[in-house]
């Protein structure tokens, strides 16, 4: 069964992370968590550790829906190094398959051309790793099969527009509402 798969590298972005995946849940979506570095257990930036639902090694292209990459220091950064992820990124983009990133993690794909001639955002200072692009600064950018959010504080409305994607506006409405996000 394919899933949205989240990527967890070691320092990812807590909130970048796991508040998008409850929201596209609560909204019926299958979405696993995948561990880029070899084991269940990933800690994020802030020390809090979340165990993955499985490791990269296990993950085959055909069972993912969706890539989404969320940031925070180092996270993003070894996101961007790792090749494993390179490979499977590169295959999405040339499919047009749906690729999702917030924070600094828009730079594991500006850095690859990807970007190039779309309007983007990410947190403020990695627009120089957005390669071609036409920095917005928007908290939420949805650009042909990219959608990317700009910090932590565009969370909620990055799960949103991944959530409209996968689901619906409806659905968006229902999981808003009964999150209190009125």
């Amino acid at each position: 069964m394919k899933a949205v798969c989240v990527f967890l590298a070691e320092g990812f972005e807590e909130t970048e992370a796991l508040l998008p995946l409850d929201i596209m849940r609560r909204g019926g979506v299958n979405v696993k968590t995948v561990s880029v570095t070899g084991d269940m257990a990933v800690k994020g930036a802030h020390s809090v550790p979340v165990v993955a639902d499985m490791l990269f090694e296990d993950l085959k292209e055909e069972d993912v829906e969706m890539i989404v990459l969320p940031g925070g220091l180092p996270g993003a950064t070894n996101l961007d190094a790792h090749a494993g992820l390179e490979k499977l990124i590169m295959s999405f983009a040339s499919a047009g398959k749906p690729l999702a990133a917030i924070c600094a993690a828009p730079m594991v794909y500006g850095r690859r051309g990807l970007l190039e001639g779309k309007k983007a955002t990410c947190y403020p200072g990695f627009d120089k790793y957005l390669e071609g692009a036409e920095y917005t600064g928007n908290m939420v950018e949805k650009c042909d099969n990219f959608i990317l959010g700009k910090g932590p504080a565009a969370a909620a409305d990055f799960g949103f527009a991944l959530l409209e994607e996968l689901a619906g506006a409806d659905k968006v409405q229902e999981v808003r509402a009964g999150m209190l996000f009125v």
